[in-house]
């Protein structure tokens, strides 16, 4: 990456614990049609920002090897990926969590090997007994999704835009009224509206500590 006054003047800047000033140099992809693969194995990589799949739409192959994925709901963004066909998540957290092949299937049904094994119509349709339609999920389908980690990164513009960053950092008590409040969802249409206002930069209704105490 090369460090330009442009860089800089559109990344996020803040004190760390040390009050030291920080510069997050994290941002969007530019808006890149023609891009098809993306290796991405051993970058320490524990989440997807929401709009990537809006940045590289023609996507069809992506390796995340060995990185840091630890829930299942971690890696929900990948069904944005509508052309994806081969996805490597091999050597992640994620990988030993019961259920991982049938979920990663059931959210991106285009994705035809995974971990480089080819997929089985029978695996398919194990998943949609496990976990039901978008319109009615199962229970298991709102509990995996209740279990999303709790670092959020907001884009503020949108994938084709400057790297404009606003973040929202949650208390402990914040992260465990999130958590409650994702599990007590009754269908995706809550969790995605919760999802929305944390991608817009807001805390939904009931979650800030200051709320609790009026």
């Amino acid at each position: 990456m090369r460090l330009t006054s442009e860089l800089i003047h559109d990344s996020l800047s803040y004190l760390n614990p040390l009050k030291e000033r920080e510069l997050d140099l994290r941002g969007n992809f530019p808006l890149s049609p023609r891009i098809t693969t993306l290796l991405l194995a051993r970058n320490r990589i524990a989440s997807i920002q929401a709009s990537l799949p809006n940045a590289v739409p023609n996507l069809r192959n992506l390796v995340l090897a060995s990185n840091n994925f630890a829930e299942l709901a971690d890696l929900d963004t990948l069904k944005g990926f509508e052309r994806l066909t081969h996805l490597v998540l091999a050597d992640n957290p994620v990988t030993k969590k019961e259920h991982y092949r049938y979920w990663i299937l059931w959210r991106c049904p285009t994705v035809r090997f995974l971990d480089y094994a080819k997929v089985k119509e029978a695996e398919r349709e194990r998943g949609r007994e496990l976990f039901g339609t978008e319109a009615e999920p199962t229970a298991l389908t709102l509990e995996i999704l209740g279990n999303k980690s709790t670092t959020f990164d907001i884009v503020a513009n949108g994938a084709a835009q400057p790297s404009r960053l606003s973040r929202i950092k949650l208390t402990d008590d914040e992260k465990k009224r999130l958590q409650e409040k994702i599990k007590k969802a009754t269908s995706l249409q809550e969790i995605i509206a919760l999802e929305k206002e944390l991608n817009e930069g807001r805390l939904p209704a009931g979650i800030h500590a200051d709320a609790m105490e009026e």
